[in-house]
């Protein structure tokens, strides 16, 4: 049986910046029976490159966002686990290994838990395997026969257009609002969250992520500002900083920009991250940045508890709901130019933007009529 690498890990770029680099080999001098010795060298400074290392590694840690992190590092211990079961080596970039893995993983193999993966699972798959063992010097050539006839056949065999979430339409939105705790922090604090997240167009991570000025944590994703006008987020993202405008909303008891300055007033946060958990029984606000799944966790609850899609069974109704539901939600209900909504997701195409517009007047444009028939 060939021995199993279970060494590989994404998370620890250690196989990237090593503490003690390996000191270039000097040129050997031209030594004669009358040359004097060479004098000793200069003492190591392991010190000074440690810390180097040290940076080098928290840099390459930035160069991704955190879910892509934990998801890459989940399909490496995925792909390690089958080779050790099927007695392969983990630790090559070997394209006959990799095409028999993907087989694996859409056919629903019992070596990788007996149930198909989606074609984008194994896309994510494949790109965690080519990342890594390029950060090892040791590429993956994802278009070698192997993987490319064999991803290819696995698209037009399982490929099927995407599943996309719910979007939570201002009338769900305010329904869910109805079911925060009016009296208790938690409910302010999740009053804010959604009010937030809507109008922002906010990933979930990027809701957990703001902190209430700059620089005040060094894992925080962005700040807020409030002005007169609403709020001003700074955000920074997958291809650099930008900025998303919070107007005030016609109501108080929709205005986003009233229910965080009524979270920061019984929070009494004053600094560091802008939403937290609350403990002691709903009456006490720790130090702990939230989770962002917890946004999709509160979205789930709350729709839940507002009878959203009452006409499904009970059971299938989480499934339609996630983070992604506020975005979705603003995008499908802002009666705007395209180019605003746009602007407010970040999205580098109205292409993309137009993915998240659930109820938009596709037959707007007719090109039969233009056409003449």
């Amino acid at each position: 049986m060939v021995s199993t690498s279970n060494n590989i890990a994404l998370s620890d770029k250690s196989f990237l910046y090593s503490p003690h680099p390996p000191e270039p080999a000097p040129e050997a001098p031209d030594v004669t029976e009358d040359s004097p010795l060479p004098e000793a060298s200069a003492p190591h400074q392991p010190l000074a490159l440690r810390d180097l290392a040290e940076r080098a590694r928290a840099y390459a840690e930035a160069s991704s966002s955190l879910n892509t992190r934990r998801a890459y590092a989940a399909d490496l211990k995925h792909f390690n686990g089958w080779c050790r079961r099927e007695g392969l080596d983990a630790s090559r970039p070997d394209p006959q290994v990799i095409g028999l893995y993907i087989t694996a993983c859409a056919s629903g193999a019992r070596s990788v838990g007996g149930r198909p993966n989606a074609v984008s699972t194994i896309e994510r798959r494949l790109s965690a395997l080519a990342r890594v063992f390029a950060e090892r010097g040791t590429p993956l050539d994802r278009s070698d026969r192997h993987i490319a006839s064999v991803l290819a056949g696995i698209r037009n065999s399982h490929a099927a257009p995407p599943r996309q979430k719910e979007a939570l339409l201002p009338e769900d939105l305010i329904a869910m609002l109805g079911c925060c705790d009016p009296g208790g922090l938690r409910g302010l604090r999740d009053r804010a969250m959604l009010l937030i997240g809507f109008a922002g167009g906010l990933r979930r991570s990027e809701i957990t992520g703001l902190d209430l000025g700059r620089d005040q944590t060094e894992e925080g994703r962005g700040w807020v500002e409030i002005l007169e006008g609403g709020l001003l987020l700074r955000l920074r993202g997958k291809t650099g900083w930008r900025e998303v405008e919070i107007g005030r909303g016609s109501a108080s008891s929709t205005c986003p920009v009233t229910a965080l300055e009524t979270w920061l007033k019984f929070s009494r946060i004053g600094s560091g991250p802008l939403f937290r958990r609350v403990t002691g029984k709903g009456r006490e606000v720790g130090p702990m940045r939230l989770n962002d799944r917890e946004v999709a966790r509160l979205v789930k609850r709350l729709a839940s508890a507002a009878g959203l899609r009452g006409d499904l069974p009970e059971a299938e109704r989480p499934a339609l709901f996630a983070g992604h539901s506020l975005r979705a939600g603003l995008a499908s209900s802002a009666e705007v130019d395209e180019r605003h909504v746009q602007k407010q997701l970040g999205h580098a195409s109205a292409e993309m933007t137009r993915r998240y517009q659930r109820r938009r007047d596709r037959f707007r444009v007719n090109l039969t009529k233009a056409a003449g028939l």
